[in-house]
Protein backbone atom coordinates (compact mmCIF):
# COMPACT_ATOMS: atom_id res chain seq x y z
CA UNK A 1 0.00 0.00 0.00
CA UNK A 2 2.89 2.38 0.83
CA UNK A 3 4.38 1.74 -2.62
CA UNK A 4 1.08 2.63 -4.30
CA UNK A 5 0.76 5.90 -2.33
CA UNK A 6 4.39 6.78 -3.12
CA UNK A 7 3.78 6.10 -6.84
CA UNK A 8 0.69 8.35 -6.90
CA UNK A 9 2.49 11.18 -5.11
CA UNK A 10 5.46 10.91 -7.48
CA UNK A 11 3.14 10.82 -10.51
CA UNK A 12 1.30 13.93 -9.29
CA UNK A 13 4.54 15.82 -8.60
CA UNK A 14 6.00 14.99 -12.01
CA UNK A 15 2.78 15.82 -13.83
CA UNK A 16 2.51 19.19 -12.11
CA UNK A 17 6.08 20.20 -12.96
CA UNK A 18 6.92 18.57 -16.29
CA UNK A 19 4.19 16.46 -17.82
CA UNK A 20 0.98 18.37 -18.44
CA UNK A 21 2.10 19.76 -21.85
CA UNK A 22 2.39 16.16 -23.17
CA UNK A 23 -0.84 14.75 -21.71
CA UNK A 24 -2.37 11.94 -23.79
CA UNK A 25 -5.83 10.59 -23.12
CA UNK A 26 -7.00 7.23 -24.47
CA UNK A 27 -10.28 5.37 -24.54
CA UNK A 28 -9.74 1.65 -24.99
CA UNK A 29 -11.93 -1.39 -25.62
CA UNK A 30 -10.26 -4.80 -25.28
CA UNK A 31 -11.43 -8.40 -25.46
CA UNK A 32 -9.47 -11.25 -23.84
CA UNK A 33 -10.45 -14.72 -24.96
CA UNK A 34 -9.62 -18.41 -24.80
CA UNK A 35 -10.72 -20.43 -21.79
CA UNK A 36 -12.92 -17.45 -20.87
CA UNK A 37 -14.43 -14.33 -22.44
CA UNK A 38 -13.30 -11.09 -20.80
CA UNK A 39 -14.12 -7.66 -22.33
CA UNK A 40 -12.68 -4.52 -20.70
CA UNK A 41 -13.35 -0.82 -21.19
CA UNK A 42 -10.84 1.74 -19.95
CA UNK A 43 -9.90 5.40 -19.80
CA UNK A 44 -6.19 6.26 -19.60
CA UNK A 45 -4.34 9.48 -18.84
CA UNK A 46 -0.63 9.40 -19.79
CA UNK A 47 2.18 11.90 -19.16
CA UNK A 48 5.38 11.99 -21.22
CA UNK A 49 8.73 12.22 -19.43
CA UNK A 50 11.89 13.77 -20.83
CA UNK A 51 12.49 15.91 -23.91
CA UNK A 52 11.32 13.29 -26.41
CA UNK A 53 8.32 12.33 -24.22
CA UNK A 54 8.75 8.70 -25.34
CA UNK A 55 8.50 7.20 -21.87
CA UNK A 56 5.07 7.72 -20.36
CA UNK A 57 3.64 7.15 -16.92
CA UNK A 58 -0.01 7.44 -16.03
CA UNK A 59 -3.21 6.31 -14.43
CA UNK A 60 -6.56 5.08 -15.62
CA UNK A 61 -9.94 3.64 -14.73
CA UNK A 62 -10.90 0.21 -16.09
CA UNK A 63 -14.12 -1.78 -16.17
CA UNK A 64 -13.26 -5.49 -16.37
CA UNK A 65 -15.73 -8.32 -16.94
CA UNK A 66 -15.15 -12.07 -16.89
CA UNK A 67 -17.40 -14.87 -18.16
CA UNK A 68 -16.61 -18.57 -18.20
CA UNK A 69 -17.89 -22.06 -17.54
CA UNK A 70 -16.63 -24.20 -14.67
CA UNK A 71 -13.41 -22.96 -13.06
CA UNK A 72 -11.39 -24.07 -10.06
CA UNK A 73 -10.87 -21.41 -7.39
CA UNK A 74 -8.02 -22.16 -4.98
CA UNK A 75 -7.49 -20.95 -1.41
CA UNK A 76 -6.53 -17.28 -1.76
CA UNK A 77 -4.90 -15.77 1.38
CA UNK A 78 -1.10 -15.71 1.32
CA UNK A 79 -1.00 -16.73 5.02
CA UNK A 80 -2.31 -20.12 3.86
CA UNK A 81 -0.82 -20.51 0.38
CA UNK A 82 2.76 -19.63 1.37
CA UNK A 83 2.69 -18.91 5.10
CA UNK A 84 3.74 -15.28 4.56
CA UNK A 85 2.01 -12.04 3.56
CA UNK A 86 5.20 -10.16 2.68
CA UNK A 87 7.27 -10.10 -0.53
CA UNK A 88 8.57 -13.51 0.58
CA UNK A 89 5.27 -14.95 -0.68
CA UNK A 90 6.40 -14.17 -4.22
CA UNK A 91 9.30 -16.62 -3.95
CA UNK A 92 7.79 -19.27 -1.67
CA UNK A 93 6.28 -22.53 -2.88
CA UNK A 94 2.63 -23.18 -2.10
CA UNK A 95 1.83 -25.23 0.98
CA UNK A 96 -0.21 -28.01 -0.64
CA UNK A 97 -1.80 -29.21 2.62
CA UNK A 98 -3.39 -25.76 3.11
CA UNK A 99 -5.01 -25.56 -0.32
CA UNK A 100 -8.69 -26.27 -0.86
CA UNK A 101 -10.60 -25.97 -4.14
CA UNK A 102 -13.96 -24.39 -4.88
CA UNK A 103 -15.25 -25.66 -8.26
CA UNK A 104 -17.71 -23.00 -9.37
CA UNK A 105 -20.08 -24.09 -12.13
CA UNK A 106 -19.64 -20.73 -13.85
CA UNK A 107 -18.01 -17.33 -13.35
CA UNK A 108 -19.88 -14.08 -13.96
CA UNK A 109 -18.24 -11.05 -12.41
CA UNK A 110 -17.11 -7.52 -13.10
CA UNK A 111 -15.00 -4.89 -11.42
CA UNK A 112 -14.11 -1.22 -11.68
CA UNK A 113 -10.47 -0.57 -10.78
CA UNK A 114 -7.95 2.23 -10.80
CA UNK A 115 -4.98 1.37 -13.06
CA UNK A 116 -1.27 2.24 -13.15
CA UNK A 117 0.29 2.50 -16.63
CA UNK A 118 3.90 2.46 -17.91
CA UNK A 119 4.55 2.89 -21.65
CA UNK A 120 7.36 3.54 -24.11
CA UNK A 121 6.44 5.00 -27.50
CA UNK A 122 8.17 4.87 -30.85
CA UNK A 123 6.86 6.66 -33.96
CA UNK A 124 3.91 4.32 -34.54
CA UNK A 125 4.45 1.62 -31.91
CA UNK A 126 3.78 1.65 -28.18
CA UNK A 127 5.06 -0.99 -25.74
CA UNK A 128 3.50 -0.94 -22.32
CA UNK A 129 2.34 -2.52 -19.11
CA UNK A 130 -0.63 -1.71 -16.91
CA UNK A 131 -1.96 -3.13 -13.64
CA UNK A 132 -5.05 -2.55 -11.49
CA UNK A 133 -4.32 -1.36 -7.96
CA UNK A 134 -7.62 -0.66 -6.19
CA UNK A 135 -11.32 -0.99 -6.89
CA UNK A 136 -14.67 -2.70 -6.40
CA UNK A 137 -16.11 -5.97 -7.75
CA UNK A 138 -19.70 -6.98 -8.40
CA UNK A 139 -21.62 -10.02 -9.63
CA UNK A 140 -24.25 -12.58 -8.68
CA UNK A 141 -23.92 -15.56 -6.39
CA UNK A 142 -22.61 -18.83 -7.84
CA UNK A 143 -22.64 -22.37 -6.50
CA UNK A 144 -19.98 -25.03 -6.68
CA UNK A 145 -18.44 -28.12 -5.11
CA UNK A 146 -15.96 -27.62 -2.29
CA UNK A 147 -12.97 -29.99 -2.39
CA UNK A 148 -11.44 -29.95 1.10
CA UNK A 149 -7.88 -31.08 1.69
CA UNK A 150 -8.52 -32.13 5.29
CA UNK A 151 -12.14 -31.77 6.42
CA UNK A 152 -14.23 -34.90 5.72
CA UNK A 153 -17.45 -33.21 6.82
CA UNK A 154 -17.05 -30.39 4.27
CA UNK A 155 -15.47 -32.39 1.46
CA UNK A 156 -17.58 -32.35 -1.73
CA UNK A 157 -20.29 -30.20 -0.17
CA UNK A 158 -22.09 -27.57 -2.27
CA UNK A 159 -21.17 -24.01 -1.34
CA UNK A 160 -22.39 -20.58 -2.44
CA UNK A 161 -20.05 -17.70 -3.20
CA UNK A 162 -20.10 -14.18 -4.60
CA UNK A 163 -17.30 -11.93 -5.95
CA UNK A 164 -15.03 -10.45 -3.26
CA UNK A 165 -16.10 -6.80 -3.26
CA UNK A 166 -12.90 -4.94 -2.32
CA UNK A 167 -9.89 -5.16 -4.64
CA UNK A 168 -6.37 -4.16 -3.61
CA UNK A 169 -2.95 -4.73 -5.17
CA UNK A 170 -0.39 -5.85 -2.58
CA UNK A 171 2.17 -8.58 -3.33
CA UNK A 172 1.39 -11.82 -5.19
CA UNK A 173 -1.05 -13.94 -3.15
CA UNK A 174 -1.37 -11.09 -0.65
CA UNK A 175 -3.56 -9.33 -3.24
CA UNK A 176 -7.24 -9.00 -2.38
CA UNK A 177 -10.11 -9.35 -4.85
CA UNK A 178 -10.09 -9.28 -8.65
CA UNK A 179 -7.32 -7.49 -10.55
CA UNK A 180 -6.24 -7.32 -14.19
CA UNK A 181 -2.81 -6.57 -15.67
CA UNK A 182 -1.71 -6.36 -19.31
CA UNK A 183 1.54 -6.52 -21.24
CA UNK A 184 0.89 -5.05 -24.67
CA UNK A 185 1.97 -3.67 -28.03
CA UNK A 186 -0.03 -0.95 -29.80
CA UNK A 187 0.26 0.02 -33.47
CA UNK A 188 -0.94 3.52 -34.32
CA UNK A 189 -3.07 3.43 -37.48
CA UNK A 190 -3.56 7.20 -37.25
CA UNK A 191 -3.30 9.97 -34.67
CA UNK A 192 -6.70 8.96 -33.33
CA UNK A 193 -6.84 5.18 -33.74
CA UNK A 194 -4.60 2.33 -32.63
CA UNK A 195 -4.73 -1.46 -32.55
CA UNK A 196 -3.47 -3.13 -29.39
CA UNK A 197 -2.66 -6.77 -28.56
CA UNK A 198 -0.93 -8.69 -25.81
CA UNK A 199 -1.49 -10.85 -22.74
CA UNK A 200 -3.92 -10.28 -19.88
CA UNK A 201 -3.10 -11.82 -16.49
CA UNK A 202 -6.08 -11.80 -14.16
CA UNK A 203 -6.78 -12.65 -10.53
CA UNK A 204 -10.47 -13.51 -10.00
CA UNK A 205 -11.73 -13.96 -6.47
CA UNK A 206 -14.92 -15.21 -4.82
CA UNK A 207 -15.92 -15.18 -1.15
CA UNK A 208 -18.08 -18.01 0.21
CA UNK A 209 -21.16 -17.40 2.34
CA UNK A 210 -19.65 -19.58 5.07
CA UNK A 211 -16.21 -19.71 6.64
CA UNK A 212 -14.74 -23.06 5.63
CA UNK A 213 -11.55 -24.95 6.55
CA UNK A 214 -8.57 -23.04 7.98
CA UNK A 215 -11.02 -20.21 8.86
CA UNK A 216 -10.99 -19.18 5.20
CA UNK A 217 -13.73 -17.92 2.89
CA UNK A 218 -11.70 -16.48 -0.04
CA UNK A 219 -10.85 -18.42 -3.19
CA UNK A 220 -8.92 -17.30 -6.28
CA UNK A 221 -8.61 -18.27 -9.93
CA UNK A 222 -5.58 -17.07 -11.93
CA UNK A 223 -5.71 -16.96 -15.71
CA UNK A 224 -3.52 -15.79 -18.59
CA UNK A 225 -5.41 -14.85 -21.76
CA UNK A 226 -4.46 -13.26 -25.09
CA UNK A 227 -6.35 -10.09 -25.96
CA UNK A 228 -6.94 -7.64 -28.79
CA UNK A 229 -8.09 -4.04 -28.42
CA UNK A 230 -8.85 -0.80 -30.21
CA UNK A 231 -7.73 2.57 -28.83
CA UNK A 232 -9.27 5.97 -29.55
CA UNK A 233 -7.21 9.08 -28.75
CA UNK A 234 -9.10 12.39 -28.95
CA UNK A 235 -7.06 15.15 -30.58
CA UNK A 236 -7.12 18.47 -28.77
CA UNK A 237 -8.35 21.39 -30.82
CA UNK A 238 -5.91 24.27 -31.07
CA UNK A 239 -6.51 27.81 -32.28
CA UNK A 240 -4.85 26.86 -35.57
CA UNK A 241 -7.05 23.80 -36.05
CA UNK A 242 -10.19 25.72 -35.19
CA UNK A 243 -9.78 28.17 -38.09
Amino acid sequence: MKKIILFLLLSHTLSAQYLYPATQRNFDLSVAFGSAFSPSLSYQNLYGIGKAKRFKIGWGIRLNTFFSGQKNYITAPARLTSGSQSIVALFTENIADNLDTLQLTKSRLGNVNGTIILQYSFKKLDIGFNIDFIGYSFGGKQTGKFIASESKSLHETIQTAKPTQFNLLLISDSDIGSLNSELYFRYRISNKLGLRAGASFQFLEYTTDKTLTFENDRFRHKTLLPFVAITYTPIKKTAKNAR
